[in-house]
Protein backbone atom coordinates (compact mmCIF):
# COMPACT_ATOMS: atom_id res chain seq x y z
CA UNK A 1 0.00 0.00 0.00
CA UNK A 2 1.31 3.41 -0.95
CA UNK A 3 2.66 5.85 1.62
CA UNK A 4 4.94 5.73 4.64
CA UNK A 5 4.28 2.43 6.48
CA UNK A 6 5.06 4.16 9.77
CA UNK A 7 2.42 6.89 9.38
CA UNK A 8 -1.15 6.45 10.73
CA UNK A 9 -3.50 4.80 8.26
CA UNK A 10 -6.38 7.27 8.04
CA UNK A 11 -9.67 6.09 6.55
CA UNK A 12 -9.52 8.96 4.04
CA UNK A 13 -6.22 7.55 2.67
CA UNK A 14 -7.78 4.20 1.77
CA UNK A 15 -9.18 3.26 -1.64
CA UNK A 16 -12.98 3.13 -1.69
CA UNK A 17 -13.12 -0.66 -2.04
CA UNK A 18 -10.88 -1.08 1.03
CA UNK A 19 -13.07 1.27 3.06
CA UNK A 20 -16.18 -0.70 2.07
CA UNK A 21 -14.56 -4.00 3.06
CA UNK A 22 -13.52 -2.65 6.45
CA UNK A 23 -17.00 -1.22 7.07
CA UNK A 24 -18.58 -4.64 6.49
CA UNK A 25 -16.55 -6.65 9.00
CA UNK A 26 -15.11 -6.21 12.49
CA UNK A 27 -12.15 -8.38 11.44
CA UNK A 28 -8.80 -6.62 11.60
CA UNK A 29 -7.97 -6.69 7.90
CA UNK A 30 -6.12 -4.13 5.81
CA UNK A 31 -5.06 -2.28 8.96
CA UNK A 32 -1.48 -1.63 7.90
CA UNK A 33 1.73 -2.69 9.63
CA UNK A 34 4.92 -1.43 11.18
CA UNK A 35 7.65 -3.61 9.71
CA UNK A 36 6.53 -7.20 10.25
CA UNK A 37 4.22 -6.34 13.16
CA UNK A 38 0.83 -4.76 13.75
CA UNK A 39 0.72 -1.04 14.33
CA UNK A 40 0.58 0.00 17.97
CA UNK A 41 -3.12 0.97 17.78
CA UNK A 42 -4.05 -2.43 16.32
CA UNK A 43 -1.97 -4.27 18.91
CA UNK A 44 -3.61 -2.35 21.76
CA UNK A 45 -7.06 -3.02 20.30
CA UNK A 46 -6.31 -6.74 20.17
CA UNK A 47 -5.14 -6.76 23.78
CA UNK A 48 -8.27 -4.90 24.85
CA UNK A 49 -10.51 -7.35 22.96
CA UNK A 50 -8.69 -10.32 24.49
CA UNK A 51 -9.13 -8.88 27.98
CA UNK A 52 -12.85 -8.32 27.32
CA UNK A 53 -13.21 -11.92 26.15
CA UNK A 54 -11.50 -13.27 29.28
CA UNK A 55 -13.65 -11.06 31.52
CA UNK A 56 -16.82 -12.23 29.73
CA UNK A 57 -16.00 -15.89 30.37
CA UNK A 58 -15.11 -15.35 34.03
CA UNK A 59 -17.99 -13.02 34.92
CA UNK A 60 -20.64 -14.31 37.31
CA UNK A 61 -24.30 -13.83 36.43
CA UNK A 62 -26.25 -11.77 38.96
CA UNK A 63 -29.78 -11.11 37.73
CA UNK A 64 -30.31 -7.53 38.91
CA UNK A 65 -26.80 -6.48 37.89
CA UNK A 66 -27.01 -8.11 34.46
CA UNK A 67 -30.50 -7.06 33.42
CA UNK A 68 -31.52 -4.43 35.95
CA UNK A 69 -34.08 -4.74 38.76
CA UNK A 70 -36.83 -3.01 36.75
CA UNK A 71 -36.49 -5.40 33.79
CA UNK A 72 -36.33 -8.42 36.10
CA UNK A 73 -39.46 -7.28 37.91
CA UNK A 74 -41.33 -6.49 34.68
CA UNK A 75 -40.78 -10.04 33.41
CA UNK A 76 -40.98 -11.73 36.84
CA UNK A 77 -37.57 -13.25 36.17
CA UNK A 78 -36.03 -15.56 38.74
CA UNK A 79 -32.63 -17.27 38.93
CA UNK A 80 -31.87 -20.96 39.16
CA UNK A 81 -28.59 -22.90 39.28
CA UNK A 82 -27.25 -25.92 37.51
CA UNK A 83 -25.27 -28.58 39.33
CA UNK A 84 -22.08 -26.58 38.75
CA UNK A 85 -21.53 -24.82 42.05
CA UNK A 86 -18.84 -22.35 40.94
CA UNK A 87 -17.47 -20.73 37.79
CA UNK A 88 -14.36 -22.91 37.93
CA UNK A 89 -16.42 -26.08 38.23
CA UNK A 90 -18.67 -24.90 35.39
CA UNK A 91 -15.63 -24.41 33.11
CA UNK A 92 -13.98 -27.69 34.11
CA UNK A 93 -17.16 -29.83 34.19
CA UNK A 94 -19.45 -29.00 31.25
CA UNK A 95 -21.67 -31.97 32.14
CA UNK A 96 -22.75 -30.29 35.39
CA UNK A 97 -23.93 -27.26 33.45
CA UNK A 98 -26.38 -29.46 31.56
CA UNK A 99 -28.35 -30.50 34.65
CA UNK A 100 -30.40 -28.47 37.12
CA UNK A 101 -29.80 -28.57 40.84
CA UNK A 102 -32.62 -30.06 42.88
CA UNK A 103 -33.55 -26.62 44.23
CA UNK A 104 -33.75 -25.32 40.66
CA UNK A 105 -36.11 -28.11 39.66
CA UNK A 106 -38.42 -27.22 42.53
CA UNK A 107 -38.37 -23.49 41.72
CA UNK A 108 -39.08 -24.09 38.03
CA UNK A 109 -41.93 -26.48 38.79
CA UNK A 110 -43.42 -23.93 41.20
CA UNK A 111 -43.08 -20.82 38.99
CA UNK A 112 -43.46 -22.05 35.38
CA UNK A 113 -46.68 -23.46 33.93
CA UNK A 114 -46.08 -26.64 31.90
CA UNK A 115 -47.20 -27.40 28.37
CA UNK A 116 -46.80 -23.93 26.82
CA UNK A 117 -46.21 -23.44 23.13
CA UNK A 118 -43.00 -21.47 23.65
CA UNK A 119 -40.71 -21.59 26.69
CA UNK A 120 -37.83 -19.11 26.86
CA UNK A 121 -34.87 -19.50 29.21
CA UNK A 122 -31.82 -17.26 29.56
CA UNK A 123 -28.43 -18.81 30.33
CA UNK A 124 -25.10 -17.16 31.06
CA UNK A 125 -23.09 -19.69 29.04
CA UNK A 126 -19.68 -18.23 28.27
CA UNK A 127 -20.62 -14.54 28.17
CA UNK A 128 -22.59 -12.60 30.77
CA UNK A 129 -22.11 -9.35 28.74
CA UNK A 130 -24.07 -11.00 25.91
CA UNK A 131 -27.04 -11.37 28.25
CA UNK A 132 -26.74 -7.77 29.43
CA UNK A 133 -26.46 -6.38 25.90
CA UNK A 134 -28.97 -8.45 23.91
CA UNK A 135 -31.70 -9.86 26.16
CA UNK A 136 -33.44 -6.56 27.12
CA UNK A 137 -34.26 -5.91 23.46
CA UNK A 138 -34.79 -9.52 22.34
CA UNK A 139 -37.02 -10.95 25.08
CA UNK A 140 -39.93 -8.47 24.60
CA UNK A 141 -39.81 -8.97 20.83
CA UNK A 142 -40.05 -12.74 21.25
CA UNK A 143 -42.87 -12.60 23.80
CA UNK A 144 -44.90 -10.07 21.81
CA UNK A 145 -44.33 -11.92 18.53
CA UNK A 146 -45.33 -15.26 20.01
CA UNK A 147 -48.48 -13.80 21.58
CA UNK A 148 -49.46 -12.20 18.27
CA UNK A 149 -49.30 -15.67 16.69
CA UNK A 150 -51.70 -17.00 19.31
CA UNK A 151 -49.08 -19.04 21.16
CA UNK A 152 -48.93 -19.50 24.91
CA UNK A 153 -45.63 -18.29 26.35
CA UNK A 154 -44.11 -19.80 29.48
CA UNK A 155 -42.60 -17.86 32.36
CA UNK A 156 -39.02 -16.99 31.36
CA UNK A 157 -36.24 -17.60 33.85
CA UNK A 158 -32.47 -17.20 34.17
CA UNK A 159 -29.97 -20.05 34.54
CA UNK A 160 -26.57 -19.59 36.16
CA UNK A 161 -23.61 -21.77 35.01
CA UNK A 162 -25.58 -22.96 32.02
CA UNK A 163 -24.68 -25.18 29.06
CA UNK A 164 -26.75 -25.80 25.91
CA UNK A 165 -27.73 -29.32 26.94
CA UNK A 166 -29.93 -27.87 29.70
CA UNK A 167 -32.59 -27.66 26.97
CA UNK A 168 -33.26 -31.36 27.53
CA UNK A 169 -34.02 -30.83 31.21
CA UNK A 170 -36.24 -27.84 30.40
CA UNK A 171 -38.21 -30.13 28.12
CA UNK A 172 -38.44 -32.89 30.71
CA UNK A 173 -39.65 -30.46 33.40
CA UNK A 174 -42.04 -28.23 31.43
CA UNK A 175 -42.98 -30.13 28.23
CA UNK A 176 -43.18 -27.06 25.94
CA UNK A 177 -43.74 -27.45 22.23
CA UNK A 178 -40.62 -25.39 21.53
CA UNK A 179 -37.93 -24.44 24.03
CA UNK A 180 -35.60 -21.51 23.31
CA UNK A 181 -32.38 -21.00 25.24
CA UNK A 182 -30.81 -17.54 24.89
CA UNK A 183 -27.21 -18.13 25.91
CA UNK A 184 -23.96 -16.19 25.85
CA UNK A 185 -21.59 -17.36 23.11
CA UNK A 186 -17.92 -18.08 23.54
CA UNK A 187 -16.39 -14.59 23.08
CA UNK A 188 -13.85 -13.85 20.40
CA UNK A 189 -11.68 -10.93 19.36
CA UNK A 190 -14.49 -9.30 17.36
CA UNK A 191 -17.04 -9.10 20.18
CA UNK A 192 -17.59 -10.44 23.68
CA UNK A 193 -21.32 -9.64 23.56
CA UNK A 194 -22.65 -12.19 21.07
CA UNK A 195 -25.76 -14.19 21.98
CA UNK A 196 -27.03 -17.49 20.58
CA UNK A 197 -30.56 -18.88 20.48
CA UNK A 198 -30.63 -22.68 20.71
CA UNK A 199 -34.02 -24.22 19.96
CA UNK A 200 -35.62 -27.65 20.15
CA UNK A 201 -39.05 -29.16 19.58
CA UNK A 202 -40.28 -31.01 22.67
CA UNK A 203 -36.72 -31.58 23.96
CA UNK A 204 -36.10 -34.62 26.15
CA UNK A 205 -33.24 -36.57 27.69
CA UNK A 206 -32.31 -38.45 24.51
CA UNK A 207 -31.83 -35.30 22.42
CA UNK A 208 -28.39 -34.43 21.02
CA UNK A 209 -27.07 -31.48 19.02
CA UNK A 210 -28.64 -33.09 15.94
CA UNK A 211 -32.09 -32.39 17.45
CA UNK A 212 -31.41 -28.67 18.01
CA UNK A 213 -31.35 -25.60 15.81
CA UNK A 214 -29.19 -22.54 16.30
CA UNK A 215 -29.38 -18.85 15.45
CA UNK A 216 -26.07 -17.30 16.42
CA UNK A 217 -24.17 -14.00 16.28
CA UNK A 218 -26.95 -11.93 17.81
CA UNK A 219 -25.27 -8.59 18.47
CA UNK A 220 -25.12 -5.06 17.13
CA UNK A 221 -22.73 -5.87 14.27
CA UNK A 222 -24.25 -9.26 13.50
CA UNK A 223 -27.89 -10.35 13.67
CA UNK A 224 -29.79 -7.53 15.32
CA UNK A 225 -32.58 -8.24 17.84
CA UNK A 226 -35.50 -7.54 15.48
CA UNK A 227 -34.08 -9.84 12.81
CA UNK A 228 -33.18 -12.44 15.43
CA UNK A 229 -36.69 -12.42 16.91
CA UNK A 230 -38.27 -12.85 13.48
CA UNK A 231 -35.97 -15.76 12.66
CA UNK A 232 -36.53 -17.47 16.03
CA UNK A 233 -40.32 -17.20 15.76
CA UNK A 234 -40.39 -18.32 12.12
CA UNK A 235 -38.21 -21.30 12.95
CA UNK A 236 -40.37 -22.17 15.97
CA UNK A 237 -43.43 -22.13 13.69
CA UNK A 238 -41.71 -24.50 11.27
CA UNK A 239 -40.85 -26.84 14.14
CA UNK A 240 -44.45 -26.88 15.31
CA UNK A 241 -45.67 -27.55 11.79
CA UNK A 242 -43.15 -30.38 11.23
CA UNK A 243 -43.39 -31.73 14.81
CA UNK A 244 -39.61 -31.99 14.92
CA UNK A 245 -36.43 -29.92 15.09
CA UNK A 246 -32.74 -30.18 14.31
CA UNK A 247 -31.32 -31.44 11.03
CA UNK A 248 -34.78 -32.08 9.60
CA UNK A 249 -35.87 -28.44 9.93
CA UNK A 250 -34.18 -25.53 8.19
CA UNK A 251 -34.81 -21.83 7.99
CA UNK A 252 -36.35 -20.46 4.83
CA UNK A 253 -34.50 -17.83 2.77
CA UNK A 254 -36.75 -14.79 3.46
CA UNK A 255 -36.32 -15.17 7.22
CA UNK A 256 -32.61 -14.53 6.85
CA UNK A 257 -32.99 -11.04 5.40
CA UNK A 258 -31.82 -8.10 7.51
CA UNK A 259 -29.41 -10.14 9.60
CA UNK A 260 -26.25 -8.12 8.89
CA UNK A 261 -26.05 -4.43 9.68
CA UNK A 262 -25.15 -2.09 6.85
Amino acid sequence: MAGDPKSPLAASDLPEIVRKIRERTPARILVGRAGAAYRTATQMDLRSAHAAARDAVRAELVLDAALGPDFAKQWSLFEVDTQATSKNEFLMRPDLGRRFSEAARQDIAKCCPPGCDLQIAIGDGLSVPAITSQVPALLPLLAEGATSRGWTVGQPFVIRHCRVGILNEIGELLSPQVAVLLIGERPGLATAESLSAYMAYRPHAAHTDANRNLISNIHVRGVRPQAAAARILDLAARMMEASTSGVEVREQGPSLEGGISD
